[in-house]
């Protein structure tokens, strides 16, 4: 679980946070600290370091800023707390490598923190990448991007940026500059967006005033946004977790439509929309596919002795175990009811039997946590492989014909169709 170290003379504030922390904020906890001595004592004696801390900027025995300093030199992600957003308070932390900062005047402000927080927690799965010219720019934005806790890369070209961009196609946003030698960013973007639309990967163009184009150009080319030079720490900031957080909500909607609710695994409509596009695409190539169908075991004795509620969890812990269990590229949907459909795309005969023989298995030696009990459950499974002679549902037909062999023949193993 990660540890988040809050810092404020205010007691009352302090629990506050800390209560409302642990609750809006999912596996983390909070140590509180109301002085620069006991928070010096925290962090110093703290076995792991802390993902986050939350600081006062002015404490009785530290009122300028010193927590803030100390909290950074010991590598730890700050988030000030200010009572004052003047000229002068704001430069004096605004000037720090902090990651941004909160008024403590405004209950708005400080619920920001609890989403701020979260979306720090969710950053580290992305990949994002700045693309810059100016090395000094770079290592900036680069840094502001480390503080957001991405997974940071840093190109000076457009070409650079592309190499970078095929070894990581699971890219999540860009940051690129306009004027820039070899490739500059309106050609990175052409060349981006015939990968990945705007609703995968997000593209922010950073360019001058005196640039020769404007922001409707990019915008038009597939940017999603648009940051002028010079800017502000805190405007990268926001523009930067603005861009995630549509990308995430259109991805939220998108599995809303092609995912089983309970399960999360992909349903019926998005299974043969998505197979007959893979049908087309190999069928004039070499590659194959496996297709299997896979029913849960005496599944109605679980939800008569469980409940539905203990059905659901053998459903979800199923789908979750067979979701890890594929590639990226490969399928696992629900059927309906404990019928799942599993499809290992470009896979030879025997890898597919291989994996079909050691899931079963796994699945066997796998225990479902319900109520509190441990129950063990298996499943049988029916294989068919990709001829070119039938449709996709003639290949589940032979499945299903080899899952109910399965069944006949003693449940808990796995049967191979003859054709």
């Amino acid at each position: 679980m990660d540890k988040i170290l809050i810092v404020d003379d205010n007691k009352a504030l302090s629990k506050l946070l800390a209560k409302k922390m642990e609750k809006e904020v999912l596996d983390m906890q909070a140590d509180v600290a109301y002085t620069y001595a006991e928070a010096r004592s925290l962090i110093d004696g703290s076995k792991d370091k802390y993902f986050l801390a939350v600081l006062d900027l002015n404490l009785p025995d530290a009122p300028n800023g010193e927590i803030v300093d100390y909290a950074i030199s010991k590598g730890i992600g700050v988030i000030v707390l200010t009572g004052s957003i003047d000229k002068a308070t704001k430069e004096q932390f605004t000037q720090k490598d902090i990651i941004d900062y909160v008024y403590k005047g405004n209950v708005n402000e400080v619920n920001y923190i609890f989403s701020m927080i979260n979306r720090l927690s969710k950053n580290r799965q992305y990949k994002v990448m700045v693309v810059e010219d100016s090395t000094p720019v770079r290592n900036s934005i680069k840094k502001i991007l480390q503080n957001l806790q991405f997974q940071v890369f840093a190109a000076a070209h457009g070409e650079e940026a592309m190499n970078y961009f095929y070894d990581n196609p699971d890219m999540k946003l860009i940051l690129t500059d306009y004027n820039m030698p070899v490739k500059n960013g309106l050609e990175l973007l052409h060349e981006v967006r015939e990968h990945a639309d705007k609703n995968r990967l997000g593209v922010i163009a950073m360019t001058s005033p005196n640039a020769d184009v404007g922001t409707a150009m990019f915008l038009k080319h597939g940017a999603n946004d648009f940051i002028a030079k010079p800017f502000e720490r805190e405007e990268i900031v926001c523009r930067v977790n603005n861009t995630i957080d549509a990308i995430e909500n259109i991805e939220k909607i998108g599995n809303f439509a092609n995912c089983d609710f309970l399960t999360g695994a992909y349903n019926r409509r998005y299974f043969f929309d998505n197979m007959q596009e893979y049908c087309e695409k190999i069928q004039d190539s070499d590659e194959n596919f496996a297709l299997a169908m896979l029913d849960i075991d005496h599944f109605k004795s679980v939800n008569d002795t469980y409940g539905h509620d203990g059905g659901d969890c053998v459903l979800k812990f199923l789908s979750s175990k067979l979701t890890q269990s594929v590639k990226n590229y490969d399928i696992v949907s629900r059927f309906g009811g404990e019928e799942f459909c599993i499809v290992l795309k470009d896979v030879i005969k025997e890898d597919a039997v291989r994996f079909f023989v050691n899931l079963r298995a796994a699945i066997a030696e796998s225990v479902v946590s319900i109520k509190g009990e441990n129950v063990k459950i298996t499943v049988s499974i029916g294989v068919a492989f990709y001829d070119r002679e039938y449709s996709i549902k003639e290949i589940i037909d032979i499945a299903d014909e080899a899952l109910y062999q399965a069944k006949e023949n003693g449940r808990n193993r796995v049967e191979i169709a003859n054709v």
